[in-house]
């Protein structure tokens, strides 16, 4: 397995890099093997990035057969669209080197997780859209062949986790207009993405109703889905289990929730590659 470390410029900043655990291919077994890609990007309210969320999650994806990417994407002061365009700029680079790397172009999954999975749902809501074009972008370049949301921040009403939109925003925040274009259950169109969703009943960080609107945004577009919503569970439990225990917190290991990287793959590898 190979691991590198990159630097991603866009043009508004030069503050994310991408790490790639690279899955080499082996002659012994099959030398022109090919295998689905995901981009992770992990929470942190927009006001850093948790590593918690990054490697461990990595490293499971990798067990399961993928190529796995970590995007550390730039936070507060940095505002929208920062990150987005570094996670555009991160599924254009994984694209454009699929061969070096034995990635099938066609199905690269950016996943996130808390406030990385606003950022995924915009990109996959954005894609195909005029606002990536006024960057430069080729929509071919940087289009999501699927979904992954874990316990993600959604909606910017009613719902919302505040601080995530703050950090996000900044002086817009207070924009009335500027702050409705961040609820992505709002923008979910023909071009969205199928959809992998998880979160818990009992998330008070990020309630479970801003996993719902997608679902039901998704479900009006006639966009295939899965979701699962756990019964027990807090906010930020990533792989749920000891490896990502937060801390001095037991509260972050959740059995129950432990099975989501295998549902995960089992929708990947009937979703997306079938």
């Amino acid at each position: 397995m190979q691991i590198i470390q990159q630097k991603l410029s866009t043009p508004l900043t030069q503050d994310a890099t991408l790490t790639s655990y690279v899955i080499d291919n082996s002659e012994e077994i099959d030398a022109t093997k090919v295998r689905p890609a995901v981009i992770i990007c992990p929470g942190g309210g927009f006001v850093n990035v948790s590593e918690r969320e990054a490697e461990p999650i990595a490293l499971q994806m990798i067990a399961r057969g993928f190529q796995a990417f970590v995007l550390r994407y730039s936070v507060a002061p940095r505002r929208f669209p920062s990150a987005l365009l570094e996670l555009a700029e991160a599924v254009k680079t994984v694209r454009q080197n699929a061969e070096a790397w034995h990635i099938d172009p066609q199905e690269i999954i950016t996943g996130g997780f808390s406030a990385g999975g606003h950022i995924v749902a915009s990109l996959g809501n954005l894609w195909s859209s005029e606002f990536f074009k006024a960057y430069g972008y080729q929509t071919t370049d940087i289009q999501p062949n699927g979904l992954l949301l874990a316990y993600s921040v959604i909606t910017s009403g009613e719902f919302t986790h505040r601080g995530s939109m703050v950090n996000l925003l900044g002086d817009d925040f207070h924009d009335a207009k500027k702050l409705a274009a961040q609820s992505m259950e709002n923008q979910v169109n023909a071009d969205t993405p199928k959809t992998f969703m998880w979160t818990t009943f009992t998330d008070g960080a990020v309630p479970m109703e801003n996993t719902l609107m997608f679902a039901q945004a998704l479900r009006k577009q006639n966009i295939n889905f899965e979701l699962h919503i756990f019964p027990a569970g807090g906010h930020g439990l990533s792989l749920a289990n000891i490896e990502t225990q937060r801390q001095g917190a037991k509260s972050t290991i959740q059995p129950e929730v432990q099975v989501w990287p295998d549902l995960f793959a089992t929708w990947v590898k009937y979703q997306i590659e079938d």
